[in-house]
């Protein structure tokens, strides 16, 4: 198996816009040139706002191409616990914000043309035990009270592979190829007549009160307004929030393609992509062509200023042990390569946004299910900026200016959630 630096879904882009060099002025500057970043700046384009848009690397280079490539109204968190700790109308507004998100998506992918293989069907968050079965009807009965439209279902009902006995289908969203959606809303990005400088990490960001300043190697950017759009690289930077983000290192596996009637006799019939319930979830879902992608299962937290890197060796080891419990039929199916990427988790676990001061916005909408939620907010804080009044999807993450407690996600914690989950995985086994 091939662990690789880039994402393995596309490849990069064939020509790179130039970096900055020198002081250039605009009105916005958007720092982070992912999901949120290109659809907040399109979106100012759209209004006639002159935007710089600035990103280290190149568009859409982060956890917008990595990640497992789910569009999902989840919000990042175990529902039933959401439905405890929340008030109602809290619960319902975030659902119907991550539902939004979604359709918003589908939307950017129609509107700009984008050829990414995406496919509306849903997403199963799937059961591997009875304990995790009951949860999903626990689940599915909070989500359908918040208005979500989700439902449970059992397993060989619903086309589900052997070993997974059921779950809750979520009524929207369905899954792309994350990389080639990146590489055309890079495109709809610099025809938008957005000014894209690549290659141009910002170094300090510096609210002066009558607007702000952002160095970086070689040049500087004088703007009105800013917002940072970097999400899991938010902990780099001085201006951001303290207590934002913590920055974890998710990984994936793609396997060789695998025939149609394999997947049958398994009985995977419906391909249903899914989600485990675990404290740590396992991602499983066939591709377009006929591969097989796994991840997440283990994952490990970094420090600013963050790496470029590949998966750990024993990390990609231990996807494919959990690759082979799932699919026993399967264990002959080759893993080709691993790859995987920085996402940010705020340390209220659910998407956020708010004022790092008075002239710089910022977003943390990912969190591990925002690939939607991330453009969503990018759009919508782009209004906010251009003095519009806080729509009512943003005030359900609005965070203002208050503070953030100390994040309880930790390289301890992580790795003690996942010995858990390994315990009743075996606990499961013993009960069969």
């Amino acid at each position: 198996m091939k662990l690789i630096p880039e994402t393995g879904w596309a490849e990069q882009p064939a020509t790179v816009e130039q970096s900055l060099t020198g002081a250039v002025d605009c009105d916005v500057v958007v720092i982070g040139g992912g999901g949120g970043g290109m659809s907040a700046a399109i979106r100012l384009a759209e209004k006639g706002i002159d935007v710089v848009l600035l990103e280290a690397k190149t568009l859409g280079w982060g956890a917008t191409s990595r990640n497992a490539g789910y569009i999902t109204n989840s919000i990042a968190a175990d529902p039933e616990l959401l439905g405890l700790l929340l008030k109602s109308e809290r619960l319902r507004n975030l659902y119907r914000y991550a539902e939004n998100s979604v359709h918003f998506a589908e939307d950017a992918i129609e509107r700009h043309e984008i050829d990414c293989g995406y496919q509306r069907e849903g997403i199963v968050m799937a059961a591997v035990s009875k304990g995790q079965l009951r949860h999903a009807r626990r689940n599915a009965r909070v989500m359908a009270e918040a208005g979500s439209p989700a439902e449970f279902v059992e397993g060989r009902a619903a086309g589900l592979p052997e070993g997974f006995l059921g779950g809750v289908r979520e009524g929207v969203g369905g899954t792309l190829n994350p990389g080639e959606f990146v590489l055309g809303l890079r495109t709809a990005t610099i025809a938008s007549g957005v000014r894209v400088y690549e290659h141009t990490p910002a170094r300090d960001v510096t609210d002066t009160g009558d607007g702000v300043t952002v160095e970086t190697p070689d040049g500087k950017v004088r703007a009105r307004k800013a917002l940072l759009t970097t999400n899991a690289y938010s902990a780099g930077l001085f201006i951001a929030p303290k207590n934002l983000v913590t920055p974890v290192w998710t990984s994936l596996v793609e396997t060789e393609p695998v025939a149609p009637e394999r997947l049958d006799e398994i009985g995977w019939t419906s391909r249903a992509p899914m989600v485990t319930l675990h404290m740590i979830l396992e991602s499983y879902r066939v591709t377009p062509r006929g591969t097989i992608v796994f991840g997440t299962r283990r994952v490990q937290t970094g420090r600013a200023p963050l790496p470029d890197r590949t998966p750990a060796p024993n990390v990609a080891d231990d996807l494919v042990r959990g690759f082979h419990d799932r699919f026993p039929g399967l264990r002959d199916i080759k893993p080709q390569k691993a790859w995987g990427g920085w996402i940010g988790m705020s340390s209220t676990w659910l998407p956020v946004a708010g004022e790092a001061s008075d002239n710089v916005l910022y977003s943390l909408a990912c969190n591990g299910h925002g690939f939607a939620q991330a453009q969503y907010v990018g759009h919508l804080l782009a209004d906010r900026i251009d003095g519009a009044p806080l729509h009512e999807d943003l005030a359900a993450i609005w965070h203002g200016r208050k503070r953030f407690w100390p994040s309880l996600v930790s390289g301890p914690a992580l790795h003690a959630a996942w010995l858990a989950d390994r315990a009743s995985d075996r606990l499961a086994a013993l009960t069969k």
